[in-house]
């Protein structure tokens, strides 16, 4: 489940800028490039490109936010002759631009990833890069990694290859765009296949016990002085798409395991049957009906994260029950746990190069075995080093870090007012546990509480408002206290 961004009105956003401006202070987040990393940056414009493949032949489409300029993916969808279909999915070749230990690469090992906040976005790359010739903006040609998959009729793979390519995407898409032109049948033949494609790969996921909920956005507005927070609606183009890089995720998993070297995302679902059981406290706590022979991803695909109470459950749950990793393996030795819980399935990250660092390593392997040849000397030195890299990235810290400060804006004139909140977790290293979070209903809220006595799982209390500071340095910026 990939959780979306926080979104402010413009309104918001000049009344935050302080807050927000401490946020990035706090997170030690650099405001600009180095002089040294521009440099070569301009540099990496000019030079020599590895071979590639002209596929500027193929009408490539991307499916992105109006205002995204960093376009990683593009793709074409098309029906093979007697069934089934052919999906190219290009990725943009950051490996083109940016030479291995120099000091672009250096640059990227220290931000490991964009980070998001809700006034700005701070990029891996430099944008005369990433929003240049790297990305994949339409009518310029640039080099890429050109994905080909092919599914039968029921939409399952059959087969998957990836190399170098240049090509030239025709046309930047936005989601609404998309979803309009499909409901109103005048989508072209390869984008109205996104929706035939996606339907058919939400099933194949389902039958194997997968999960890939798009959690919606939520967005905080500014009216009559008063801070307002509210889920944003997902669009059914937003899964359709998602099943697509979910698709070559997997692709690049299999094909780096069959040639035994690679680096995975993999997930666990944890065994132990004390923190099962807090979880169906939680789900019972928020009203919802979990039966002992429901498995996990069957429930969450019956949720509807648009509802306080199971965004709630998805936002606290899910941390608790799966911990996700990134695993090496080299020489053929296979690790015992190579699966993706919430995929279920083996998964590689490696369709947004220009946004994480690892996606430019698992790009090269992928092309490499494809090729049949053995991964680049720069790809195999950093190999183990990535999982370490990877650990430092912010960029959950800053989403949850803006979530709870738009969270405290929202509250921030109502310090001081008692609220019935429910108790969703505790403190449960301790015998009588008296800090947990609680769920408030409305405005749509998980904060800290604290108590002099011992906090209930499940239990419904009143609870004073202590603090609602956006500026607050610190985790809790919302805070409640037991009465």
């Amino acid at each position: 489940m990939r959780r979306r961004q926080m979104h402010m009105s413009d309104e918001a956003q000049a009344a935050l800028l302080s807050a927000l401006k401490e946020l990035r202070t706090e997170l030690k987040v650099p405001a600009t490039f180095p002089k040294r990393v521009l440099a070569a940056a301009d540099q990496a414009l000019t030079a020599d490109r590895p071979p590639a493949e002209d596929r500027t032949d193929l009408p490539l489409f991307t499916i992105d936010p109006a205002t995204s300029r960093d376009l990683d993916q593009a793709m074409h969808l098309e029906r093979r002759p007697g069934g089934g279909y052919r999906v190219y999915y290009a990725i943009a070749d950051v490996a083109a631009f940016v030479e291995a230990g120099k000091p672009l690469d250096a640059e990227a090992h220290d931000r490991i990833e964009t980070l998001y906040f809700p006034d700005l976005k701070v990029p891996l790359y430099p944008p005369v890069i990433s929003e240049g010739p790297a990305s994949l903006l339409p009518g310029q040609v640039v080099p890429a990694l050109l994905w080909q998959h092919d599914l039968d009729a029921y939409g399952k793979v059959t087969a998957s290859s990836v190399a170098r390519a240049k090509v030239c995407s025709q046309a930047k898409l936005t989601y609404e765009g998309v979803q309009h032109d499909i409901d109103a049948g005048t989508a072209q033949d390869s984008v109205a296949l996104l929706r035939e494609i996606g339907e058919l790969r939400e099933a194949v996921e389902a039958d194997r016990g997968g999960i890939s909920m798009t959690l919606p956005d939520q967005e905080i507005t500014l009216v009559d002085g008063t801070f307002r927070l509210s889920y944003v609606t997902t669009l059914p183009v937003e899964g359709w798409n998602e099943q697509i890089s979910l698709m070559t995720g997997m692709a690049a998993a299999q094909i780096m395991l069959d040639s035994g070297t690679g680096i995975l995302r993999t997930q666990k679902q944890t065994s132990d049957q004390k923190v099962i059981r807090r979880v169906h406290g939680i789900a019972a706590s928020l009203g919802i009906d979990w039966q002992p022979d429901v498995t996990y991803a069957q429930l969450v695909r019956k949720l509807d994260p648009a509802i306080p109470q199971h965004m709630a459950f998805l936002s606290e749950a899910t941390a608790m029950l799966l911990r996700a990793e990134y695993t090496v393996f080299r020489d053929h030795d296979i690790p015992d746990d190579t699966k993706h819980a919430s995929i279920a399935a083996p998964y590689a990250h490696c369709t947004a190069p220009l946004r994480r660092l690892v996606d430019r390593y698992t790009g090269e392997m992928c092309v490499a075995a494809c090729a049949g040849e053995a991964p680049p000397d720069w790809v195999l030195e950093a190999l183990y080093c990535l999982p370490c890299a990877m650990e430092r990235g912010k960029g959950k810290v800053a989403e949850r870090d803006s979530v709870d400060l738009a969270e405290a804006a929202v509250l921030k004139n109502r310090v001081g007012e008692v609220f019935h909140v429910t108790v969703i977790n505790t403190d449960c290293e301790l015998d009588s546990p008296k800090d947990g979070t609680a769920h408030l209903a409305e405005p749509a809220v998980l904060a800290k509480i604290t108590s002099a006595t011992e906090l209930e799982l499940g239990k419904s209390v009143s609870a004073e408002l202590k603090r609602a500071d956006p500026s607050f340095v610190g985790r809790h910026k919302v805070l409640f206290r037991k009465v």
